[in-house]
């Protein structure tokens, strides 16, 4: 069955395929295929994995089988093939879908040696009848196209495809070949274990994508996020994935109520609807297809240009997947996931009631997916080291992560005890636990085990979990650390991590996201800068900015912090009454500052011709009103802020917080007989000639930095602050 390896495979590229050269390993595989050997193929979507053993199919004698789960995958491929074609009965598939009389012309066509492609769903191969006609036939190869599917370890698990080396065996032996878009190192074992070919030659391609862009958001007001975005994108086509069906209609309805040409997909429709609305998609007669994960396998559209997942996928391996539909052609792709850890825990309770292994492996696979969310790390870094490849760069210029990186701080005392405890507890515990034990958390398992009695418990009481498995995860990504993948991601410290130990150095940590239930005001006055922000008149109304701060000779912040310009490039206020709705702006500083800001708006709107999707975006604002006139009335009998927190049990930090809005909005307060209270005249003034001569922003960390920690509080710097906005701003 092998074919010499001498033959000029580029002539049969060109003669069946109209391509003269291959894409990356492409010709490599095709080789090994054609020399008989069974061959494992790991390659992102987008390589071109089908070409490898389509091609080998159309120059071998006999009938490849190509074993695919989806109905809709094996339809486009076969209608990709005999498009390369003069005769239909090239490519053929069996399945559910065919009536008696189409499905006896297919084995005429096998039996006449006319098919060289046969694609088959597992249940279709397990049905007898259908065995004992293959057996009959002289068939070149099988193919197992989303070899995942194997394993439990993988996104989307089918037992059916557990039982696949046995019909071979059954059927008859001919080389194997299987293929995957994604499989970490432990699910490409399995796959390889489960069809026998633990000698095969294995072919990786490397996992990275360089033109998708990856970005998590904090799930709030995602639907509106969600329209804002397609809007700012207007024809282009894009894929959005919710876990629900329910979810899937809904989204569906609003998308297409604001004028975006959208349609469903989901297995509860009827598959006439469901081919209807996915040849539409094909066809550009709709923008966006909205699906639950079923939608897109094998769907090989090249100019996806955005994929949103409203809800987090299940596992690492699906987010990888479904993310890998966009810019297949190499062009434009941006992933956009909206991430709340509510979700986490919905998905979770999904799996109340399955067998304990297969809850065990779902809620590791979780807690990856949560860990990539929350990281603030790379995300590139954190997606290829996942699937066992090392990216070497420190900034990939393409992730929310890196082009605008959080705080970073030194780590090497956390990595240390993170390492300590791991051997304390002789490398048979998982992250979880080992966080729990340096937080010193008393949870069942660490009672039951006795570990509340070890020296190391609660030495790192001062930070909770979530920071502990933040420096868990950036010490494997720094491969201190391993997770033993036979045994539920058990923690072993590798032969780097002992040097670590033995010779420690500067370790730096990168502070991760918080998507915690904060209030809405606080979610756009502190969060990163999104994607939907308008960069090019972001970069124009800071010009305008910088000139207002130098004509009144203030530092710029004072006029408008970052977040309420951000706020006005996605907002587009083209008249004062707008300008108020905008993050840190109320009336008196839309009064005193906004003319100019609204006038060059309205002109870079119709200058650029740009649709305002105003209902969608004004924002739905926390109603505190009643709480802020309480604080500006009591600030203004002279009542001490102490008092006032308490009457409204508040923490000190909360009403600050609160009073800066309120000055950072335009009202002026007056804090004199408080501050002259707690500061002395030559602290004050330290204070507010630094904000008033020296700082190049707001930020109460870098106050502290150049005024020094050990004289001052940021009690103190926040007060000033509040003095030196209230005086010089309104």
């Amino acid at each position: 069955m092998s074919i010499g390896v001498d033959i000029s495979l580029t002539s049969y590229l060109k003669k069946y395929f109209g391509f003269s050269t291959f894409k990356g390993n492409q010709e490599t595989i095709i080789r090994n295929v054609l020399a008989g050997n069974d061959t494992f193929v790991l390659m992102p979507t987008g390589g071109g994995k089908s070409l490898c053993y389509q091609l080998p199919s159309m120059i071998l004698p006999g009938t490849a089988i190509v074993i695919s789960p989806l109905i809709a995958l094996m339809k486009n491929q076969v209608d990709a093939m005999r498009s390369f074609s003069t005769d239909d009965g090239v490519a053929h598939f069996l399945n559910s879908s065919l009536s008696k009389s189409a499905v006896a012309r297919v084995k005429e066509d096998i039996l006449n040696g006319i098919t060289r492609l046969l694609y088959v769903a597992p249940e279709s191969l397990t049905k007898q009848e259908n065995i004992d006609f293959l057996k009959n036939v002289t068939i070149s190869f099988y193919a197992v196209d989303e070899a995942h599917c194997i394993s439990e370890w993988g996104h989307d698990f089918r037992p059916e495809y557990r039982r696949i080396r046995p019909i071979i065996n059954e059927i008859g032996r001919a080389p194997i070949i299987a293929l995957t878009a994604t499989a970490t190192p432990k699910v490409q074992h399995d796959i390889q274990k489960n069809l026998g070919i633990l000698d095969a030659n294995v072919f990786k391609s490397s996992f990275n994508r360089p033109n998708l862009y990856y970005e998590i958001r904090p799930k709030k007001n995602a639907t509106r996020e969600i329209i804002r975005f397609i809007k700012n994108n207007p024809g282009k086509s894009g894929i959005i994935y919710c876990l629900s069906r329910k979810k899937v209609e809904e989204m569906a309805e609003t998308l297409q109520v604001n004028g975006i040409k959208a349609l469903p997909y989901h297995a509860g429709m009827d598959s006439a609807t469901r081919t209807e609305n996915q040849d539409k998609f094909l066809m550009e007669e709709v923008d966006v297809i909205v699906a639950t994960i079923a939608f897109g396998m094998g769907i090989d559209k090249p100019d996806v240009r955005f994929v949103i997942h409203y809800d987090i996928p299940k596992s690492l391996e699906g987010y990888y997947q479904e993310t890998g539909r966009a810019g297949r052609d190499g062009g434009e792709g941006r992933c956009l996931t909206f991430y709340s850890y509510k979700d986490i825990q919905k998905l979770e309770k999904f799996m109340q009631g399955k067998p304990l292994a297969e809850q065990e492996i779902g809620k590791q696979l979780l807690l990856e997916t949560a860990s990539y969310a929350e990281s603030s790390v790379c995300r590139r870094k954190l997606l290829l080291h996942y699937f066992g490849e090392e990216y070497r760069e420190d900034n990939c210029q393409s992730c929310d992560n890196c082009l605008h990186p959080k705080t970073s701080f030194e780590g090497q005392e956390y990595v240390e005890k993170v390492l300590e405890v791991i051997l304390e507890v002789k490398e048979k515990f998982k992250a979880e636990h080992i966080a729990n034990i340096l937080a010193g958390n008393t949870t069942s398992a660490i009672k039951s085990y006795g570990h509340h009695r070890l020296e190391m418990f609660g030495s790192g009481g001062d930070r909770d979990v979530k920071f502990w498995n933040a420096v868990i995860r950036q010490a494997m990504i720094a491969r201190f650390i391993t997770k033993d993948i036979e045994n539920y991601g058990l923690l072993k410290i590798t032969p780097e991590g002992l040097k670590f130990l033995d010779h420690p150095h500067s370790f730096m940590i990168t502070q991760d996201h918080d998507y915690g239930e904060e209030s809405e005001e606080e979610t756009a006055a502190t969060s990163g800068r999104t994607g939907a922000v308008d960069e090019e008149l972001f970069s124009i109304l800071k010009d305008l900015r910088k000139k207002i701060a130098r004509e009144r000779n203030l530092p710029p912040f004072v006029i408008f912090m970052d977040p309420s310009l951000e706020d006005m490039a996605i907002q587009y206020p083209v008249n004062l009454e707008e300008m108020q709705n905008i993050t840190g702006v109320g009336l008196g500083k839309a009064q005193r500052y906004g003319q100019e800001f609204v006038d060059l708006i309205k002109k870079y709107v119709e200058e650029n011709e740009i649709e305002r999707p105003q209902d969608m975006v004004v924002k739905s604002v926390v109603n505190k009103s009643g709480l802020k006139v309480y604080i500006i009335q009591s600030i203004d009998r002279k009542i001490s802020l102490e008092d006032i927190a308490s009457a409204k049990n508040l923490e000190m930090r909360e009403l600050l917080q609160e009073i800066e809005s309120i000055v950072q909005s335009g009202t002026r307060l007056n804090l004199d007989y408080y501050i002259n209270e707690v500061l002395d005249e030559e602290h004050q003034e330290d204070i507010y000639t630094y904000f008033r001569e020296e700082a190049e922003s707001e930020s109460v960390e870098e106050a502290l930095a150049e005024l020094g920690e050990d004289e001052y509080t940021e009690e103190d710097i926040r007060l000033m602050r509040i003095k030196f906005f209230s005086e010089m701003g309104n």
